[in-house]
């Protein structure tokens, strides 16, 4: 697992760490620690089809609302899909951000521990420690479906694909 070219941050190309993800391909399982330090699996969500929503920061304008947009999308999409919001920010600030702004239909997860989950899905900027802006939808058995690597730190995810990669599988 090497760097690789991946995301413009301002005018600086940040190396990314990982492989990119494959359509058609097993997502790789995680241990991410959620908002009350409780360790999250796939398994936790076996039998749903899960949005992944990676974000650099929950405290940035753009990461901010995409966590405010997947979370009022995910109201719509009923108990079949989990909605998971991943970063490397501690698990206080993004209970801190939850209940600030009453993000409830999303769970937020963070691989701060030791970044494993962002190696796994090849999103690490390693030159800040912080996720790639990305968007994953896997099915009910894991496979992934949908991938979205974005390569402008700025740059929304695109909403509206993912939602139908997410609604085609429900």
């Amino acid at each position: 697992m090497g760097n690789r070219p991946g995301m413009k941050v301002g005018e600086k190309e940040h190396h990314i760490q990982g492989d990119m993800l494959e359509i058609g391909t097993a997502a790789p399982d995680f241990a991410l620690i959620a908002n009350n330090f409780a360790v999250r699996t796939l398994k936790d969500y076996e039998g749903k089809v899960k949005v992944l929503s990676v974000i650099p920061s929950i405290d940035t304008g753009v990461c901010s609302a995409q966590t405010r947009r997947f979370n009022e999308e995910a109201a719509t999409l009923g108990d079949q899909v989990a909605v998971l919001t991943v970063s490397a920010d501690m698990p206080y600030a993004l209970r801190r951000y939850c209940g600030n702004e009453g993000i409830t239909n999303t769970e937020t997860l963070s691989t701060y521990r030791d970044m494993a989950f962002a190696d796994a899905y090849g999103v690490h900027d390693t030159e800040w420690r912080m996720c790639q802006r990305s968007v994953f939808v896997l099915d009910r058995d894991n496979v992934v479906r949908y991938a979205e690597y974005v390569p402008v730190m700025g740059q929304e995810v695109n909403f509206a694909a993912a939602l139908t990669a997410a609604k085609q599988l429900i």
